[in-house]
Protein backbone atom coordinates (compact mmCIF):
# COMPACT_ATOMS: atom_id res chain seq x y z
CA UNK A 1 0.00 0.00 0.00
CA UNK A 2 1.72 3.25 -1.35
CA UNK A 3 0.50 6.49 -1.81
CA UNK A 4 -0.14 10.11 0.17
CA UNK A 5 -0.83 9.78 3.59
CA UNK A 6 -3.33 12.42 5.29
CA UNK A 7 -4.93 13.11 8.40
CA UNK A 8 -8.82 13.74 7.92
CA UNK A 9 -9.52 16.20 10.73
CA UNK A 10 -13.96 16.76 11.91
CA UNK A 11 -14.92 19.27 13.88
CA UNK A 12 -18.80 19.65 14.04
CA UNK A 13 -20.98 21.75 16.03
CA UNK A 14 -24.38 23.67 15.38
CA UNK A 15 -25.01 26.96 13.78
CA UNK A 16 -26.97 29.49 15.77
CA UNK A 17 -26.30 32.53 14.64
CA UNK A 18 -24.30 35.13 11.70
CA UNK A 19 -20.83 36.53 12.79
CA UNK A 20 -20.99 40.53 13.62
CA UNK A 21 -18.08 40.75 11.93
CA UNK A 22 -18.58 39.28 8.62
CA UNK A 23 -21.40 37.60 7.03
CA UNK A 24 -20.48 33.82 8.10
CA UNK A 25 -22.14 31.57 10.14
CA UNK A 26 -20.79 30.75 13.74
CA UNK A 27 -20.02 27.00 14.59
CA UNK A 28 -20.43 26.42 18.17
CA UNK A 29 -17.86 23.27 18.07
CA UNK A 30 -19.28 19.95 20.21
CA UNK A 31 -17.20 17.24 18.36
CA UNK A 32 -13.23 17.31 17.27
CA UNK A 33 -12.29 13.91 15.42
CA UNK A 34 -9.16 12.94 13.56
CA UNK A 35 -9.27 9.90 11.06
CA UNK A 36 -7.40 8.01 8.48
CA UNK A 37 -7.09 9.36 5.31
CA UNK A 38 -5.60 9.15 1.85
CA UNK A 39 -3.38 6.10 1.38
CA UNK A 40 -4.31 5.65 5.05
CA UNK A 41 -7.41 5.28 4.53
CA UNK A 42 -6.88 2.39 1.95
CA UNK A 43 -4.63 0.70 4.51
CA UNK A 44 -7.81 0.96 6.98
CA UNK A 45 -10.43 -0.79 4.51
CA UNK A 46 -7.95 -3.30 3.13
CA UNK A 47 -7.54 -4.01 7.11
CA UNK A 48 -11.17 -4.15 7.98
CA UNK A 49 -11.96 -6.43 5.27
CA UNK A 50 -9.49 -9.16 6.35
CA UNK A 51 -6.22 -7.84 4.59
CA UNK A 52 -2.94 -7.22 6.21
CA UNK A 53 -1.70 -4.44 4.58
CA UNK A 54 1.83 -2.70 4.53
CA UNK A 55 1.69 0.82 4.24
CA UNK A 56 4.47 2.81 2.65
CA UNK A 57 4.13 7.27 2.74
CA UNK A 58 5.76 10.01 3.95
CA UNK A 59 4.31 11.97 7.10
CA UNK A 60 6.19 15.52 8.88
CA UNK A 61 7.79 16.04 12.07
CA UNK A 62 4.67 17.02 13.67
CA UNK A 63 1.75 16.13 16.25
CA UNK A 64 -0.31 14.75 13.55
CA UNK A 65 2.31 12.07 12.77
CA UNK A 66 2.55 10.73 15.84
CA UNK A 67 -1.93 11.10 16.24
CA UNK A 68 -1.81 8.46 12.99
CA UNK A 69 1.12 6.57 14.53
CA UNK A 70 -0.95 5.59 17.09
CA UNK A 71 -4.16 5.23 14.83
CA UNK A 72 -2.40 2.73 12.70
CA UNK A 73 -1.25 0.52 15.48
CA UNK A 74 -4.49 0.78 16.96
CA UNK A 75 -6.22 -0.91 13.80
CA UNK A 76 -3.17 -3.20 13.76
CA UNK A 77 -1.58 -2.13 10.11
CA UNK A 78 2.19 -2.14 9.57
CA UNK A 79 3.60 1.40 8.79
CA UNK A 80 6.96 0.25 8.65
CA UNK A 81 7.48 1.94 5.23
CA UNK A 82 6.89 5.39 6.65
CA UNK A 83 9.45 7.65 6.91
CA UNK A 84 9.46 11.19 8.26
CA UNK A 85 10.02 14.05 6.69
CA UNK A 86 10.90 17.07 8.31
CA UNK A 87 11.03 19.66 5.67
CA UNK A 88 7.22 18.62 5.01
CA UNK A 89 3.84 19.05 6.93
CA UNK A 90 1.75 15.36 7.38
CA UNK A 91 -1.24 16.25 4.98
CA UNK A 92 -4.40 17.67 7.19
CA UNK A 93 -8.06 18.23 5.76
CA UNK A 94 -9.67 19.94 8.46
CA UNK A 95 -13.81 19.81 7.46
CA UNK A 96 -15.55 21.66 9.30
CA UNK A 97 -19.33 20.63 10.08
CA UNK A 98 -22.49 22.36 10.94
CA UNK A 99 -25.17 19.71 11.60
CA UNK A 100 -24.91 17.40 9.09
CA UNK A 101 -23.85 20.22 6.49
CA UNK A 102 -20.24 20.98 5.86
CA UNK A 103 -19.32 24.20 5.59
CA UNK A 104 -15.93 24.70 4.76
CA UNK A 105 -12.56 22.96 4.02
CA UNK A 106 -9.37 23.86 4.71
CA UNK A 107 -5.67 22.05 3.84
CA UNK A 108 -2.04 21.89 5.62
CA UNK A 109 -0.38 20.29 2.87
CA UNK A 110 3.17 20.23 1.01
CA UNK A 111 2.87 18.86 -2.66
CA UNK A 112 6.55 18.92 -4.10
CA UNK A 113 8.07 15.65 -5.12
CA UNK A 114 9.46 13.19 -2.27
CA UNK A 115 13.37 13.39 -4.09
CA UNK A 116 16.79 12.76 -2.76
CA UNK A 117 17.16 10.74 -0.27
CA UNK A 118 14.19 10.42 1.10
CA UNK A 119 12.89 8.75 -2.32
CA UNK A 120 15.34 6.62 -2.14
CA UNK A 121 14.32 5.53 1.03
CA UNK A 122 10.95 5.12 -0.10
CA UNK A 123 12.52 2.91 -3.18
CA UNK A 124 14.04 0.53 -0.48
CA UNK A 125 10.88 0.12 1.49
CA UNK A 126 9.22 -1.19 -1.52
CA UNK A 127 12.19 -3.32 -2.11
CA UNK A 128 11.95 -4.85 1.30
CA UNK A 129 8.39 -5.00 0.85
CA UNK A 130 7.07 -6.27 -2.96
CA UNK A 131 8.11 -10.03 -2.16
CA UNK A 132 5.86 -10.62 0.48
CA UNK A 133 2.85 -9.50 -0.64
CA UNK A 134 0.15 -9.97 -3.21
CA UNK A 135 -0.77 -7.34 -4.58
CA UNK A 136 0.40 -3.36 -4.86
CA UNK A 137 -1.92 -0.68 -4.07
CA UNK A 138 -0.87 2.92 -5.40
CA UNK A 139 -3.11 5.79 -4.03
CA UNK A 140 -2.24 9.03 -5.65
CA UNK A 141 -3.71 12.38 -4.07
CA UNK A 142 -0.70 14.23 -5.82
CA UNK A 143 0.78 15.32 -2.91
CA UNK A 144 4.11 14.36 -3.92
CA UNK A 145 4.95 10.49 -2.86
CA UNK A 146 3.96 9.31 -6.56
CA UNK A 147 5.83 9.94 -9.08
CA UNK A 148 7.69 9.67 -12.33
CA UNK A 149 10.75 9.14 -10.44
CA UNK A 150 9.22 6.84 -8.22
CA UNK A 151 6.77 4.70 -10.26
CA UNK A 152 9.59 4.07 -13.09
CA UNK A 153 11.43 2.04 -9.86
CA UNK A 154 7.99 0.52 -9.04
CA UNK A 155 5.73 -0.71 -11.23
CA UNK A 156 8.90 -2.82 -13.21
CA UNK A 157 9.60 -4.45 -10.06
CA UNK A 158 6.16 -5.59 -9.53
CA UNK A 159 5.39 -6.36 -12.60
CA UNK A 160 8.71 -8.65 -12.65
CA UNK A 161 7.16 -10.90 -9.56
CA UNK A 162 4.24 -10.96 -11.28
CA UNK A 163 2.13 -9.05 -8.74
CA UNK A 164 -1.22 -7.10 -8.90
CA UNK A 165 -0.88 -3.55 -9.72
CA UNK A 166 -4.33 -1.35 -8.85
CA UNK A 167 -4.18 1.96 -8.72
CA UNK A 168 -6.72 5.14 -7.56
CA UNK A 169 -4.99 7.58 -9.68
CA UNK A 170 -4.43 11.50 -10.21
CA UNK A 171 -5.52 12.94 -13.78
CA UNK A 172 -2.36 14.11 -14.56
CA UNK A 173 -0.89 11.11 -13.92
CA UNK A 174 -2.28 8.71 -16.27
CA UNK A 175 0.64 8.30 -18.44
CA UNK A 176 2.91 7.15 -15.70
CA UNK A 177 0.71 4.03 -14.47
CA UNK A 178 1.20 2.59 -17.76
CA UNK A 179 1.15 -1.50 -17.46
CA UNK A 180 -0.19 -1.71 -14.48
CA UNK A 181 -3.21 -4.47 -13.43
CA UNK A 182 -6.34 -1.82 -12.99
CA UNK A 183 -7.01 2.11 -12.41
CA UNK A 184 -9.82 3.19 -10.87
CA UNK A 185 -10.60 6.97 -11.92
CA UNK A 186 -13.91 8.52 -11.06
CA UNK A 187 -16.29 9.99 -14.08
CA UNK A 188 -14.33 13.54 -13.79
CA UNK A 189 -10.82 12.50 -13.32
CA UNK A 190 -11.27 10.23 -16.76
CA UNK A 191 -12.50 13.27 -18.41
CA UNK A 192 -9.77 15.10 -17.31
CA UNK A 193 -7.52 12.54 -18.52
CA UNK A 194 -9.10 12.16 -21.61
CA UNK A 195 -9.35 15.89 -22.28
CA UNK A 196 -13.33 15.80 -22.89
CA UNK A 197 -16.14 16.20 -20.19
CA UNK A 198 -18.02 12.69 -19.89
CA UNK A 199 -21.55 14.10 -20.38
CA UNK A 200 -23.58 11.51 -22.31
CA UNK A 201 -22.87 7.34 -22.63
CA UNK A 202 -20.48 7.90 -25.81
CA UNK A 203 -17.89 10.12 -23.96
CA UNK A 204 -17.73 7.63 -20.96
CA UNK A 205 -17.33 4.57 -23.34
CA UNK A 206 -15.15 6.49 -25.20
CA UNK A 207 -13.25 7.48 -22.10
CA UNK A 208 -12.61 4.17 -21.33
CA UNK A 209 -11.98 2.28 -24.11
CA UNK A 210 -9.53 5.17 -24.54
CA UNK A 211 -7.70 4.91 -21.53
CA UNK A 212 -7.43 0.68 -22.16
CA UNK A 213 -6.17 1.19 -24.67
CA UNK A 214 -3.18 4.12 -24.12
CA UNK A 215 -1.68 3.17 -20.52
CA UNK A 216 -1.75 -0.32 -21.60
CA UNK A 217 -3.73 -1.52 -18.68
CA UNK A 218 -5.64 -5.02 -18.38
CA UNK A 219 -9.04 -3.14 -16.60
CA UNK A 220 -10.23 0.23 -16.29
CA UNK A 221 -12.65 0.50 -13.35
CA UNK A 222 -14.77 3.97 -13.81
CA UNK A 223 -17.01 4.82 -10.28
CA UNK A 224 -20.20 7.15 -11.26
CA UNK A 225 -21.46 8.11 -7.78
CA UNK A 226 -24.59 7.65 -7.75
CA UNK A 227 -24.94 5.66 -11.36
CA UNK A 228 -22.49 3.12 -10.03
CA UNK A 229 -19.69 1.85 -11.81
CA UNK A 230 -18.78 1.47 -15.53
CA UNK A 231 -15.65 -2.00 -16.43
CA UNK A 232 -13.76 -1.88 -19.21
CA UNK A 233 -11.27 -4.58 -19.99
CA UNK A 234 -9.75 -5.73 -22.82
CA UNK A 235 -11.57 -7.74 -25.42
CA UNK A 236 -15.02 -7.61 -23.59
CA UNK A 237 -17.47 -4.57 -24.30
CA UNK A 238 -18.47 -2.21 -21.39
CA UNK A 239 -19.69 -3.71 -18.83
CA UNK A 240 -22.42 -1.27 -16.61
CA UNK A 241 -22.68 -2.03 -12.68
CA UNK A 242 -25.49 0.02 -10.62
CA UNK A 243 -25.17 1.30 -7.39
CA UNK A 244 -26.47 -1.39 -4.54
CA UNK A 245 -26.33 1.76 -1.59
CA UNK A 246 -29.61 2.20 0.18
CA UNK A 247 -28.88 5.53 1.44
CA UNK A 248 -25.78 8.06 0.26
CA UNK A 249 -24.97 10.01 3.21
CA UNK A 250 -21.23 10.85 2.79
CA UNK A 251 -19.19 9.90 -0.38
CA UNK A 252 -16.24 10.79 1.46
CA UNK A 253 -13.22 8.22 0.74
CA UNK A 254 -15.36 5.92 -1.13
CA UNK A 255 -12.78 5.53 -3.59
CA UNK A 256 -10.66 4.43 -1.13
CA UNK A 257 -12.83 1.56 -0.30
CA UNK A 258 -13.49 0.82 -3.94
CA UNK A 259 -9.87 0.46 -4.45
CA UNK A 260 -9.09 -1.82 -1.64
CA UNK A 261 -12.31 -3.88 -1.95
CA UNK A 262 -11.02 -4.39 -5.82
CA UNK A 263 -7.35 -5.39 -4.95
CA UNK A 264 -8.38 -8.20 -1.78
CA UNK A 265 -10.94 -9.54 -4.24
CA UNK A 266 -8.31 -9.74 -7.35
CA UNK A 267 -5.59 -10.82 -4.60
CA UNK A 268 -8.32 -13.69 -3.53
CA UNK A 269 -8.40 -15.10 -7.10
CA UNK A 270 -11.31 -13.25 -8.26
CA UNK A 271 -11.70 -11.89 -11.91
CA UNK A 272 -11.96 -8.25 -12.81
CA UNK A 273 -15.83 -8.40 -13.13
CA UNK A 274 -15.77 -10.30 -9.88
CA UNK A 275 -13.84 -7.99 -7.83
CA UNK A 276 -15.29 -4.82 -9.70
CA UNK A 277 -18.81 -6.31 -8.35
CA UNK A 278 -17.94 -6.29 -4.63
CA UNK A 279 -15.89 -3.33 -4.51
CA UNK A 280 -19.11 -1.90 -5.24
CA UNK A 281 -21.22 -3.55 -2.80
CA UNK A 282 -18.29 -2.26 -0.59
CA UNK A 283 -18.32 1.24 -1.70
CA UNK A 284 -22.40 1.03 -1.10
CA UNK A 285 -21.97 0.20 2.37
CA UNK A 286 -19.41 3.60 2.97
CA UNK A 287 -21.56 5.71 1.51
CA UNK A 288 -23.95 5.20 3.96
CA UNK A 289 -21.54 6.30 6.85
CA UNK A 290 -20.65 9.90 7.98
CA UNK A 291 -16.83 11.24 7.14
CA UNK A 292 -13.99 9.32 5.96
CA UNK A 293 -14.97 5.47 7.05
CA UNK A 294 -14.15 1.73 6.23
CA UNK A 295 -16.30 -1.26 5.68
CA UNK A 296 -15.70 -4.66 7.95
CA UNK A 297 -16.25 -7.83 6.09
CA UNK A 298 -19.33 -8.68 8.08
CA UNK A 299 -20.54 -5.35 6.39
CA UNK A 300 -19.82 -6.73 3.17
CA UNK A 301 -21.07 -10.35 3.81
CA UNK A 302 -24.50 -8.67 4.98
CA UNK A 303 -24.69 -6.43 2.30
CA UNK A 304 -24.53 -9.22 -0.30
CA UNK A 305 -26.82 -11.78 1.48
CA UNK A 306 -29.42 -8.56 1.87
CA UNK A 307 -29.15 -7.91 -1.95
CA UNK A 308 -29.73 -11.65 -2.94
CA UNK A 309 -32.81 -11.82 -0.81
CA UNK A 310 -34.26 -8.57 -2.56
CA UNK A 311 -33.38 -10.65 -6.09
Amino acid sequence: MIGDIMVDEYIGGNVSRISPEAPVPVVEVETEELRLGGAANVAANVRSLGGNPVLIGVVGDDAAAERLAEDLARDGIDGRGIIVDKGRPTTIKTRIIAGSQQIVRFDREGRDEVRGENLARLSRGVEEMLSEVDGLIISDYGKGVVSGPFLQCLIPQALRLNKIISVDPKENHFPLYRGVTVITPNHKEAGIACGKAIKVEEDLNAAGLGLLSEIDVQGVLITRGAQGMRLFERGKPPLQIDTVAQEVYDVVGAGDTVVAALTLALAAGANLEQAARISNYAAGVVVGKKGTATVTLKELKNSLRSDRRRA
